[in-house]
C-alpha cells in the first residue's frame, strides 16, 4: 500500500513497511524511512509507484484552470474529494486527487485552507486585491531585475538617481530600488555606499559623510528660514566704548567683543561685551524651539550648521559698524599689576568699531610686536593691556591648577584651519592656540564664564556649569567633563566655577545661562521667568546638550579627517613626520590625523617618527601606515592630549 499525505506543508508519497496503531512507517522514494500519522495521510492507493504518482500529479496540477476551479468551487467550504468529483466529472484517480491537492494548496490567494484537505474560495474582492498584489509583485520584480542589471554594467537607473542618498542613508528595505540595490551589491562583492560613488548616484563621500549625518540628525532639513517677525529689542542706553572682536574668517555668530578705557584715577576698565539674544528670544516661543532642538551650531571644515535662524543672528552679531545690545562685564583693573578691583554687569548698547580676523592679524599681532610696540594694527594700544592681563589670568589660573593637584597646561598646542577650495582640494594650516590674539580671547572668556557663573552661585540662581575632576576615582574622573547646575571647581580650567555664558548665538547652553544672569541684572527685561532651582526642565536641557554636543563633536572629527585624507592626495610625497601618541599610534606633524602603526616597536610616549602612509580610504576614513624610523627623542609637550575643554 502506498500513501499521499502532508508534512510540513508539503506533499509527499511513499510506501507503507508497517502500521501501528494510528501511524505509518513509509519508505519514501529516495529510501529515507518516516513515521507518518494517519491523520495526515490525504489518499491511499496501489496503482502506481510513489514517484510516478508524483510526477504525474505535478504534471496535472499545472494544466488546472485556477479561475475555472474557482469559479467551480463556489462560496462554501469543500473538501478535495468533493471538489475532484465536481471538477473532473467523475471519480478522480489517485493521481487526479493529488495533482486537484497540489494546485489548491499552491494558490492561497485563490483558496484558504481550512483544515487538512479542506479549503473554501476566496471571496471576490479579496481575490482580486490578492491578483492586483501579485501582479504588482511581479511587475516590481521585472523592474528589479532591469535595475540590478544596469547597476552590475556601472549605470545607475534614472529612476533611483533622486533616491541614491537615501538608499544609502535611510532606506525603505521594502522598495523595489533598495532591493535592487543590495542584490546587485551581493553580486559584485561591494556596499551600496561604494556602488552609489561608482554609478555616480553620489557625488562624493563629502556628499555621504554629511548626507549620512543630516538623515539621521537634521530630517527636515538644516537651513533654518528667516522667521519673519519683529524683533523686539529693548531701548537700552548706548555705551562709551569703542569695541573691537577677535574671530577666525568664517565666524558669522560673532558673540564676545571687548573694550579697554582708561579711567581718570589711572586705572584700567576693560568690557568684555556678550551678543544677548536672551532679550529678543522669549523661553517657549518659536525660535526657542528651533534652538532647544538644535543645542549648538554645528561645525565642519567648509560648512556649518546654525542654531538661531538668520534674521535672529543678523539682530544680534556683534558686527563691525553695528550698534547692537550686549551684556557686558566690565572690570576695574590696577594699571600696573592688573590686579582686580571690580566688576559690574550691565545691558546696554555698543558700537562695534572692528571684527579682527585671526587670518590677517595673527602673523601680525605677536608677543614680540605687543611688547616692542611694533607693527601696525588696529586697536595697538588695547590689545597691549589685554595681553598683559590675559597673561595675568593665565599664571593665576595654573596657580589654581596646581592647587588642585594639576600640571600648568602645556604651551604651543596647534589648532587647525581648514580651507575648502571650490574644486574640493583643501589647505590645512596650523594655528597656536597660545598664539597673542588666542590666548587674549580664551582667557577673557574663560574669566567672563567663571565671574557669571560665581555670580549665579552666590545669587542662588541655578544655571548650566561644568566642571571637572569633583569627587575621587583617579585621574580618569577628574578629566571627565561633566554639566551640572550648581556651582563646582573645573580643576583642568583652573578655576572654582565654569558656566558657558559667552557664545549664546552658538550654544543653547550659553543662552539659557544668559537669561539667569538677566534674571540677577535686570529681570525687568525678561519676558518669561527664569528656571527655578530642581527645574526639571533645565535637567532636561543639560541630558540633550551633552548627548548632541558629543554627537556633533565627533561628526565634526570625522569631517576633519575626512579632509586630512583628501589633504594626503593633494601631497607629492606620502611619507610624513609624525609624533607618537600611545603604543600603536601616531598623528601626522602637519595635519590633525590619527594613525595606528602596526607591529611598532617599544617607544615613548611623544616620540619624533617617519611614517609612510601606504593607502587610505575616503569612505570607511582608514589608514594604513608603516613605520620607516624614529627622528627625534620625545619632547615634554609631544603626545600629549589637548586639555579638556578650552573656552572658545
Amino acid at each position: 500500500m502506498n500513501l499521499f499525505f502532508e508534512e510540513s506543508g508539503e506533499f509527499r508519497t511513499g510506501s507503507v513497511l508497517a502500521q501501528a496503531g494510528e501511524s505509518y512507517q513509509v519508505a519514501l522514494p529516495g529510501g529515507k524511512r518516516v513515521k507518518v500519522r494517519s491523520r495526515d495521510v490525504l489518499l491511499q492507493y496501489t496503482v502506481q509507484d510513489p514517484s510516478q504518482l508524483m510526477a504525474e500529479a505535478r504534471e496535472l496540477a499545472n494544466t488546472i484552470d485556477l479561475d475555472f476551479l474557482w469559479e467551480v468551487a463556489g462560496e462554501a467550504e469543500f473538501g478535495f474529494v468533493e471538489l475532484g468529483t465536481e471538477y473532473f466529472g467523475h471519480n478522480p484517480e489517485p493521481r487526479e486527487f493529488a495533482g486537484l491537492l497540489i494546485r489548491l494548496h499552491s494558490a492561497p490567494a485563490y483558496f484558504y485552507k481550512k483544515g487538512k484537505g479542506r479549503y473554501k474560495a476566496a471571496p471576490r474582492d479579496a481575490l482580486k486585491a490578492a491578483l492586483a498584489g501579485m501582479e504588482k509583485k511581479r511587475q516590481q520584480a521585472i523592474v528589479q531585475v532591469q535595475y540590478v542589471a544596469q547597476l552590475k554594467e556601472g549605470a545607475l537607473p534614472p529612476e533611483m538617481a533622486p533616491l541614491a542618498l537615501s538608499l544609502v542613508c535611510k532606506p525603505d528595505k521594502n522598495s523595489t530600488a533598495y532591493k535592487a540595490l543590495v542584490q546587485a551589491c551581493t553580486e559584485l562583492q561591494t556596499t551600496p555606499e561604494r556602488l552609489m560613488l561608482q554609478t555616480g548616484g553620489i557625488a562624493s563621500p563629502q556628499q555621504l559623510h554629511v548626507s549620512r549625518f543630516l538623515f539621521e540628525h537634521f530630517p527636515e532639513g538644516s537651513e533654518l528660514p528667516e522667521q519673519g517677525v519683529t524683533i523686539a529689542i529693548p531701548d537700552l542706553p548706548v555705551a562709551d566704548v569703542a569695541a573691537f572682536s577677535v574671530d577666525d574668517v568664517t565666524t558669522t555668530e560673532i558673540d564676545d567683543a571687548f573694550s579697554v578705557t582708561r579711567l581718570p584715577d589711572g586705572n584700567l576698565r576693560v568690557g568684555i561685551h556678550i551678543a544677548v539674544p536672551a532679550l529678543g528670544i522669549v523661553r517657549d516661543d518659536a525660535v526657542d524651539k528651533l534652538a532647544k532642538r538644535r543645542l549648538s551650531t554645528v561645525y565642519m571644515p567648509g560648512h556649518k550648521i546654525t542654531m538661531l535662524p538668520p534674521d535672529f543672528i543678523r539682530a544680534f552679531t556683534l558686527d563691525e559698524g553695528g550698534v547692537r545690545p550686549a551684556l557686558s562685564l566690565y572690570i576695574t583693573l590696577n594699571a600696573v599689576d592688573y590686579a582686580l578691583i571690580s566688576t559690574e554687569t550691565r545691558v546696554e548698547r555698543i558700537v562695534v568699531r572692528t571684527n579682527m580676523r585671526h587670518n590677517d592679524w595673527d602673523t601680525v599681532v605677536t608677543e614680540e610686536s605687543l611688547m616692542s610696540g611694533q607693527g601696525e594694527y588696529p586697536h595697538r594700544d588695547e590689545l597691549f593691556l589685554l595681553w598683559q592681563w590675559a597673561c595675568v589670568l593665565w599664571r593665576q589660573r595654573m596657580v589654581k591648577r596646581e592647587r588642585f593637584g594639576l600640571k600648568p597646561e602645556r604651551p604651543n598646542r596647534a589648532d587647525y584651519h581648514f580651507h575648502i577650495h571650490p574644486d574640493e582640494t583643501v589647505t590645512i594650516t596650523p594655528r597656536l592656540r597660545d598664539a597673542p590674539l588666542d590666548r587674549i580671547v580664551s582667557e577673557l572668556m574663560i574669566f567672563a564664564n567663571s565671574t557669571w557663573g560665581q555670580m549665579m552661585g552666590e545669587q542662588g540662581v541655578p544655571g548650566i556649569f561644568r566642571i571637572q575632576g569633583e569627587g575621587s576615582g583617579g585621574w580618569i574622573n577628574r578629566r571627565q567633563v561633566r554639566m551640572v547646575t550648581y556651582p563646582a571647581p573645573h580643576q583642568g580650567l583652573g578655576v572654582d566655577q565654569y558656566a558657558w555664558s559667552t557664545s549664546p548665538l552658538r550654544r543653547y547652553t550659553d543662552l539659557v545661562n544668559q537669561w539667569q544672569i538677566l534674571s540677577i541684572v535686570r529681570p525687568d527685561l525678561l519676558a518669561s521667568a527664569p528656571f527655578g532651582q530642581q527645574d526639571a526642565s533645565l535637567f532636561a536641557i543639560v541630558s540633550a546638550f551633552d548627548s548632541a554636543y558629543a554627537v556633533y563633536g565627533e561628526f565634526q572629527s570625522r569631517m576633519e579627517r575626512y579632509w586630512c585624507l583628501r589633504w594626503l592626495s593633494q601631497q607629492p610625497s606620502h611619507q610624513f613626520e609624525a609624533v607618537l601618541t600611545r603604543e600603536d599610534g601616531a598623528r601626522l606633524a602637519d595635519v590633525p590625523l590619527a594613525v595606528t602603526l602596526p607591529a611598532s616597536p617599544s617607544l615613548e610616549r611623544g616620540t619624533r617618527i617617519k611614517v609612510d602612509i601606504l593607502k587610505w580610504d575616503e569612505i570607511d576614513l582608514s589608514v594604513e601606515t608603516r613605520l620607516l624610523g624614529v627622528s627625534a627623542a620625545p619632547h615634554e609637550e609631544d603626545g600629549m592630549e589637548p586639555d579638556e575643554d578650552m573656552a572658545e
